[in-house]
């Protein structure tokens, strides 16, 4: 049994604990991670992450969770979405609405982008800079979102209230009262066990309703007119699916781009190359993902005893792949602690390993980083740190509330 601790929130206060995944990534098999009652088998090399992510009837999404805790199981099914899935339910839900995020469809939303981009990114350099998470980070992706779903830009802010409060609930617990937003339900039942989930779902319903009535050229009037031989989202399905959007839409890219902000601050000769080379915008992209590792793990149950990196796992076993370590494993990544905009062989995992899980919105999100850096390279701009970023306590999400960044020409 381990004692290197890769699981309590705080931790992630002071940013990815990667002495601790590399001692754990360089052991021999898998490593037993206490956690609560029970534990985890800690997966850690890029190689094992694959193979998790791309044997779904071993390692399942639908057994027990996909976070670390587990669900009783009426809460499980109240609050299962997409990635808590297995097919064939998963195959149905991913068939009805993966026909809206295909790249086409995604080079459709460009312009939206481009213009929401534009507006924040003048706006941070009008006032030499400042909060990069409150002035770009956090708005810039959940108005994209909200402008392809069709709800209101003065909505944003709720919203963005809204998945915070969601992200509190992967750490130390919610600081709401239980009945905020009106809410009667029982946290268990409500995803992350949060109020802000019941106000989430309420604003979604709100939205069907809207569009059941008077359709537009939106993805909520998609999604609730989605149908494939007479198959439909159900109300609940809808409800579950719009929160994901919502959370996934926004906490991941606003994640990646903070994290992508303070990379280039911290390492202006790599700003310097983007700027020096734009059609490096791509592999950039791709590596400010890598670096920022948005979702720090996924869990999956083992539906069978099972064999994994020469490691026994029984049945019921919980497995969880820690994109974070998986990033930074130096048999795949060269010199992989160095942020490096030129690196052009980068199959980092912060989309999900592969295999059915693959995040529906992987190319919406790189398209929003990448008309971001287009964005600031055309100015002629760069960033300088102003403080030390103010983080999350979460293990799930890489979280930062803050981060003061400045504009220097």
């Amino acid at each position: 049994m381990t004692t290197i601790d890769i699981a309590t929130p705080s931790l992630y206060l002071d940013g990815i604990p990667h002495e601790g995944f590399t001692r754990i990534r360089e052991t021999e098999g898998l490593v037993w991670h206490p956690y609560g009652e029970d534990g985890f088998w800690a997966v850690t090399r890029h190689a094992d992450v694959r193979e998790v992510s791309r044997n779904p009837e071993v390692f399942s999404s639908a057994i027990g969770h996909t976070n670390l805790w587990d669900l009783e199981a009426d809460a499980l099914e109240i609050r299962r979405s997409l990635i808590d899935s297995d097919a064939p339910d998963h195959t149905r839900l991913r068939r009805l609405v993966s026909k809206v995020f295909t790249p086409k469809a995604t080079r459709g939303w460009e312009g939206t982008v481009r213009r929401i981009t534009t507006e924040l990114v003048d706006g941070f350099v009008a006032t030499g800079g400042g909060d990069w998470v409150e002035m770009l980070a956090a708005p810039l992706p959940i108005r994209v979102i909200m402008a392809i779903l069709g709800v209101p830009d003065e909505d944003a802010g709720y919203l963005v209230e809204l998945t915070d409060h969601l992200v509190e609930g992967t750490g130390a617990g919610s600081s709401l009262p239980d009945d905020a937003y009106g809410n009667t339900t029982p946290t268990r039942l409500l995803p992350f066990n949060s109020p802000a989930s019941h106000a989430l779902f309420e604003y979604a319903e709100r939205m069907r309703q809207l569009r059941l009535a008077e359709p537009a050229d939106d993805l909520v009037t998609g999604l609730v007119r989605a149908d494939i031989a007479g198959d439909r989202l159900s109300a609940a399905e809808y409800r579950n699916f719009f929160q994901l959007l919502v959370f996934a839409g926004n906490e991941t890219t606003r994640t990646a781009i903070i994290h992508g902000g303070l990379a280039f601050a911290q390492q202006p000769d790599q700003w310097d190359a983007l700027r020096d080379d734009p059609e490096l915008a791509g592999s950039a992209v791709d590596e400010v993902i890598r670096w920022a590792s948005p979702i720090l793990h996924m869990r999956r149950t083992a539906s069978r005893d099972t064999v994994l990196a020469g490691t026994a796992i029984a049945a019921g076993d919980k497995v969880v792949m820690w994109y974070a370590a998986a990033n930074r494993d130096p048999e795949v990544f060269d010199e992989p602690f160095r942020f490096d905009v030129t690196r052009s062989d980068n199959p980092h995992f912060a989309f999900g390993g592969g295999g059915p899980h693959f995040c529906l919105g992987a190319f919406l999100a790189k398209m929003e980083i990448q008309v971001l850096l287009e964005e600031m390279v055309g100015r002629g701009i760069r960033l300088e740190q102003r403080a030390e970023p103010v983080r999350l306590a979460s293990n799930f999400v890489h979280g930062v509330e803050s981060l003061q960044l400045g504009v220097m020409a």
